[in-house]
């Protein structure tokens, strides 16, 4: 009776393991940011929260960039299934569809992280998102976004008409034709040149990610000039997956990475704002140093030349139009425009 019990026991604990390791999940998430920053450790802590949410039964492996594949091709790797998924700037890929420079970059549409999810998650720019990625086997689970760029400059930069003539490094596509077309000399260059190109004189000026980001890169020891808040470019920062293990998950699973997705766009944008705030505060009292603030008719200026380049990127595929047509009847609707 008793080793009838024993083994009738031992078979219930086996059942209930397997049932639970079937329950568990386990999934690789890489980031277009590096280690060490401040977004990466955020994106840690959302892997954290997920196993917090889901009482340890999902698990999210954080990656750097650059771990399993480079930085523009893990749309490819999500959909093959190589990463379960991806958190980065959706328009990396702007080279597979010019629809992912307008919905991952589209410089001069928004001031804010709040503006930027405000198309998504009520101008049907989730669902417009979702139709786009059906063909690369990816499932976008929602918008983040940091704090708008700001520019390091060694020049003195208040107005569109300060630009001209200015040689400064940004990015191929959009945001070095906004550049060019307010008057600027454009430079492609890595971001690891950034503080060197300054310091040597090579450029003048850098778009170059957020304030507290330049100063940890110590960008301000030789760009004494920087313009902040920034207001030109605001980059979607996408929480994607692999779109058969996302319909594979139950409705409660996929509400929970949904909500823990909200989650990490809050947190995003909070502790980074904080940390450009506190960055500002050192800057002010750094002598040499000062802090230019675009006046809001200059930034109206040059908002209005930036989205003068968001039609002829709309006339590059089909997918471009579509997001250039939600985009902008959403951002007139909300008085952005």
């Amino acid at each position: 009776m008793i080793n009838k019990l024993i083994g009738t026991t031992a078979l219930a604990l086996a059942l209930a393991s397997g049932a639970a390791a079937q329950d568990s999940i386990e999934m690789r998430f890489q980031s277009s940011d590096n280690s060490g920053t401040a977004a990466f450790e955020i994106q840690q802590d959302w892997a954290a929260h997920v196993g917090e949410m889901s009482d340890g039964r999902i698990s999210i492996e954080m990656l750097p960039v650059g771990s399993i594949v480079e930085y523009n091709e893990t749309l490819d790797a999500v959909g093959a299934g190589i990463l379960d998924g991806h958190i980065t700037d959706s328009s990396y890929f702007t080279g597979k569809d010019a629809a992912f420079a307008l919905i991952g970059n589209p410089v001069g549409a928004y001031s804010s992280p709040a503006e930027l999810r405000g198309f998504f998650d009520e101008g049907g720019g989730t669902e417009l998102y979702n139709e786009i990625l059906a063909p690369y086997g990816v499932h976008f689970i929602g918008p983040a976004a940091q704090p708008a760029e700001a520019i390091p400059s060694t020049v003195p930069i208040d107005s569109v008409a300060d630009l001209q003539g200015v040689k400064m490094r940004a990015p191929e596509g959009m945001v070095q034709s906004v550049f060019a077309s307010a008057g600027a000399a454009p430079v492609n260059l890595p971001q690891s040149e950034v503080f060197t190109s300054l310091d040597k004189g090579v450029i003048s000026a850098a778009d170059a990610t957020t304030l507290a980001t330049n100063h940890s890169m110590g960008l301000h020891d030789v760009a004494m000039h920087p313009i902040w808040p920034g207001f030109h470019s605001l980059p979607l920062n996408e929480v994607s997956m692999n779109a058969a293990e996302w319909d594979a998950l139950s409705e409660e699973d996929q509400q929970l990475l949904t909500d823990s997705v909200a989650w990490y766009a809050d947190t995003l944008a909070e502790r980074i704002g904080q940390r450009d705030e506190e960055v500002a505060e050192e800057l002010r009292a750094t002598e040499g140093v000062t802090i230019h603030t675009w006046s809001e008719e200059a930034k109206r200026e040059f908002r209005q030349i930036a989205q003068e380049q968001w039609a002829p990127f709309a006339e590059r595929s089909d997918n471009a139009q579509r997001v250039y047509d939600s985009l902008t009847a959403y951002l007139s609707e909300q008085g952005l425009l």
